[in-house]
């Protein structure tokens, strides 16, 4: 009876490799190219001028904020901020509800 030594015994460190599913291969390739655009849009984002960049993040700012408050879609955190803006501004269900009361009946009021 002869008994093999464990290091001959034990999966190769290839064996193992090739035992993990292509998928996570795929999402981990993916997470790669990723993190590579990501820093390529950094350095290109730091040559612009710093007006234009402003101006880009502002208004892109104000779109997701209005975005928010509109279908109230806003993080927990913002929710107390929003609560006291909502009323000034459009809200998604605002229309219908208007629409769906008689033009006689907003007047009684």
């Amino acid at each position: 009876m002869t008994l093999l030594h464990p290091f001959f015994a034990a999966a190769t460190t290839l064996e193992k490799l090739q035992a993990i599913p292509p998928a996570f291969w795929a999402k981990v390739g993916l997470s790669i190219a990723a993190v590579i655009v990501v820093f390529i849009i950094i350095q290109k984002v730091l040559k612009i001028n710093k007006f234009v960049l402003g101006g880009v993040i502002f208004i892109g700012g104000g779109v997701l904020f209005f975005n928010w408050v509109y279908h109230r879609t806003e993080p927990k955190v913002l929710t107390p901020l929003v609560d006291r803006i909502a009323p000034f501004f459009p809200t998604a269900g605002a229309y219908n509800a208007k629409q769906a009361t008689l033009p006689g009946d907003a007047k009684k009021k």
